[in-house]
């Protein structure tokens, strides 16, 4: 790697540290500006750096995979309209799909309802060696049914354990998880893709105004608006309870999209740069076999 290639490296690493949050207790969601871009204004420039993080994380993917020793989970949350789908597309379209797998979980089904509210996200876990992009997940059973609790009726829990405290213990429940995972070699990197309503309100109307869009917008969309305050404090206390150093949130401005991506992207980056990845090495038994097939291979070329 050139010296240029390297500075780039270490730019694109620092960008997301400012948006990283690893201990709850102070974490105040009104302390994030949606509209920030770090000082970038160039979406061009943006674009640029963004293509080279795509190299970075291609070679990063490259030796995770290759060691099989670690995998990598990234957990997307937002509002509606935040991006989470392009976001997903744009940063990982320089990965080998053979290690990358993409989940994205809607309305819970008859089978999930039928089993613990984070089954169906940990059955699809990324295996050693792979990365995991989770679209939503267990997180909306703190977010979408703490925000309609009318929604636990469908999960058929006894009556006994659906009490005050319930909020408090799945989220209790999910930092032991991720603790867990993490101390199996699960990397958990968690974004919330921060947008502003104003700007959320604006892309609802983009999606009704251009007919090729038309398919993105529901009118839901439209009531879920009605409970903007509602989700805020959802987000502001799953982050402050399950923000930790194993298992840390990005709240990411969203207003930009060219910019959340870029940010992503330096998140994802600055993980795996730390995790010393690097290619098997071979002992010396197989490398005398490579050296023997390699005398046979030119041998028979020669006749």
């Amino acid at each position: 790697m050139t010296s240029k290639a390297k500075h780039d490296a270490k730019a694109i690493q620092r960008l997301a540290l400012r948006y990283r949050v690893t201990r709850g207790d102070a974490f105040r969601l009104k302390d994030f500006d949606p509209g920030d871009t770090d000082g970038m204004r160039d979406p061009a420039f943006g674009q640029e750096q963004l293509e080279r993080s795509k190299q970075l994380l291609s070679e990063l993917q490259d030796k995770l995979y290759a060691q099989n020793r670690w995998s990598l989970l990234l957990i997307f949350q937002a509002m509606d309209a935040a991006g989470k789908d392009g976001t997903i597309k744009h940063v990982m379209s320089g990965v080998n799909p053979q290690g990358c797998q993409v989940f994205s979980f809607k309305a819970p089904s008859h089978e999930d309802l039928d089993h613990d509210f984070m089954w169906r996200c940990l059955r699809n876990l990324p295996e050693r060696g792979r990365i995991g992009v989770f679209n939503r997940s267990y997180y909306e059973e703190v977010l979408v049914v703490r925000v309609h609790p009318e929604l636990l009726q469908r999960q058929n829990l006894p009556d006994e354990l659906v009490g005050k405290q319930l909020w408090q213990e799945r989220l209790h429940d999910i930092r032991s998880i991720e603790r867990y995972l993490a101390r199996n070699g699960v990397v958990i990197l968690k974004f919330f893709l921060n947008v502003s309503k104003a700007e959320q309100r604006r892309r609802f109307l983009a999606r009704l105004d251009e007919p090729e869009k038309n398919w993105k917008f529901s009118p839901d969309d439209v009531r879920e608006r009605s409970f903007w305050s509602d989700y805020m404090r959802c987000y502001q206390d799953a982050i402050r309870e399950t923000a930790r150093e194993q298992a840390p949130w990005y709240v990411i401005p969203a207003d930009h999209k060219w910019f959340m991506r870029l940010a992503v992207s330096s998140a994802i980056i600055d993980t795996l740069s730390k995790l010393d990845l690097s290619y098997p090495r071979i002992d010396p038994a197989t490398r005398r076999q490579l050296a023997k097939a390699r005398r046979e291979l030119e041998g028979r070329r020669k006749r």
